[in-house]
């Protein structure tokens, strides 16, 4: 793999850190900013809608500008946000900080999602964007634990500027190892905006969004959840993190060496998996045990789908930076409605409420494959080609 591609998962990590570790610091925010514990856990849901509306808007603005630097110009809006968040004191503040990291981390993916795609052979590009996807899921490894432990030693602030920091560190080395390439001559806006008249493809985003949104659900609201359900300690619920991000790693290896070859059986599997055991842990969250193999087993099996989501996304359309920052925001319009309903849940009905949020959300993912499938069957009938070879389960180039 080009060492490009390495340092495009580093950077995913340093500007995913600030995403989800709003979920290890919901009770600091909560009492710093005077706000209840829903209100904290919806700037999850603020991130998410700035990625889905803005994100892709602000692509379009830079697709004649030269790659790296519209890399660059990302990283420092990120940096003006974060710094925004750090000094915040009142909610509001914290809510414009997130909408301008959120709108710098949404362009970022993409840039790299397509900047990784031209930099390997099409048969190893799954296998590329679970190198880059991977800064995503060592987020949660190291980003998220590591967060609350700055916190809980020195506070929330700390743990926004220590994020400010590695963003900057990052960026140097975005500057020192990333080739410029010229800005993209004759491009046609409308022949790039073409492609999303699919059907087909907007039932891949759609997929994305019920998966990902299924395991944010649970995932923004664990830390209230480890503790007042499961009955754990705050003082180890970093480790509990670190755990689920063991797991997050694990799976993308796994899954991300699978992404190419097996993508659909990969999003069948991985919705099944996803339905069975979040329904599983919302009647059985009070166990510690079935907590710690949940967390696992959560990280194996859900953010790692993200390679075969992505593969999938780029064989029914291409892989340009504007397709795979709308495939960004429809993932995070399924964590926006998530977590939306997750915090609705837990107002109603208690904090088992996410996980059944979670299994709902899941099972409509499988409902999506479902309809894929007698779509594509449908169409084969017809004499026309299916959007991908689902029964072989290897995604193919329509």
């Amino acid at each position: 793999m080009p060492v490009a591609v390495f340092v495009l998962g580093l950077a995913i990590f340093c500007l995913n850190t600030t995403e989800v570790m709003v979920a290890g610091l919901l009770p600091s925010l909560s009492d710093g900013l005077d706000v209840s514990i829903t209100a904290a856990g919806n700037l999850v849901t603020v991130f998410a809608l700035g990625m889905v509306f803005g994100g892709p808007l602000l692509t379009l603005v830079l697709m004649r500008a030269p790659r790296k630097t519209a890399m660059v110009l990302m990283m420092v809006l990120f940096l003006v946000g974060q710094t925004i968040g750090a000094l915040a004191t009142a909610y509001w503040a914290m809510v414009i900080a997130r909408v301008v990291t959120a709108l710098a981390t949404a362009a970022f993916f993409g840039l790299a999602a397509s900047a990784c795609a031209g930099l390997v052979p099409p048969d190893r590009t799954g296998r590329a964007l679970a190198i880059v996807f991977g800064g995503f899921m060592v987020a949660n490894v190291f980003g998220l634990p590591l967060a609350t432990f700055i916190e809980q030693l020195m506070g929330w602030r700390a743990a926004f500027w220590a994020v400010d920091i590695l963003v900057a560190l990052c960026l140097v080395l975005v500057l020192c190892t990333i080739e410029r390439t010229p800005a993209p001559e004759g491009l046609d806006v409308r022949s790039e905006l073409s492609v999303f008249r699919s059907g087909r493809l907007w039932g891949a985003f759609a997929t994305n969004a019920l998966l990902i949104g299924g395991v944010f659900a649970t995932f923004a609201y664990l830390s209230p959840v480890l503790t007042k359900v499961a009955g754990f300690s705050e003082g180890i619920v970093p480790m509990l993190f670190v755990l689920y991000g063991v797991g997050t790693v694990s799976g993308n290896i796994v899954l991300g060496r699978l992404a190419d070859a097996h993508t659909m059986r990969i999003l069948w599997l991985g919705g099944a998996v996803l339905a069975v055991l979040l329904g599983g842990y919302a009647l059985a969250a009070g166990d510690q045990a079935l907590s710690l193999a949940t967390l696992f087993l959560l990280g194996f099996t859900g953010l790692p789908l993200n390679p075969a989501m992505a593969s999938r996304v780029m064989s029914l359309s291409n892989s340009g930076a504007l397709i795979n920052t709308m495939n960004t925001a429809a993932v995070c319009a399924g964590i926006t409605v998530g977590t939306w309903l997750a915090g609705v849940g837990i107002d109603a009905f208690g904090y088992r409420a996410p996980m059944w949020v979670g299994a709902v959300l899941a099972l409509g993912a499988l409902a999506t494959l479902l309809l894929a499938r007698i779509t594509d069957r449908h169409h084969v009938e017809r004499g026309r080609p299916a959007s991908t070879a689902a029964d072989a389960g290897t995604a193919s180039r329509v």
